[in-house]
């Protein structure tokens, strides 16, 4: 079978780097952390990933959440996020940077089955 993943890989980087590269309310750390781990949560193999890895206790269950059962997260999800003080950019880079994680993780799966390897 031919190899598939170079085929969208810069559009890929490009949409990666766009996300954790560039000036936002968060951290470029934070955002990469938050991608890791839903980019784990995804299926993502990852051997040097834990579950922690930097995404502070306050944000994991929301990050895994959105990354595991996007369309159950709620309007009081958010408001006790924002309670806790994170403001409406924070959660929206939190959200982008999981989203695109998990989304990633189950890309880098699909296509380890189309090739057949074990996963």
């Amino acid at each position: 079978m031919v190899n598939r993943t170079g085929r969208y890989a810069a559009l890929t980087k490009r949409l990666v780097d766009s996300v954790l590269a560039t000036p936002g309310h968060t951290a470029s750390e934070l955002r990469r952390s938050i991608l890791a781990r839903a980019a784990r949560l995804g299926g993502r193999h990852d051997p040097a990933g834990g579950p922690g890895d930097g995404v502070p206790t306050s944000l994991a269950g929301y990050v895994d959440k959105v990354a595991l059962h996007a369309y159950r997260v709620t309007d009081e999800d958010l408001a006790a996020l924002k309670q806790a003080g994170n403001s409406d950019d924070v959660l929206f880079e939190a959200t982008v940077s999981a989203a695109l994680g998990a989304a990633l993780g189950r890309l880098e799966r699909g296509l380890s089955a189309l090739r057949g390897e074990g996963g």
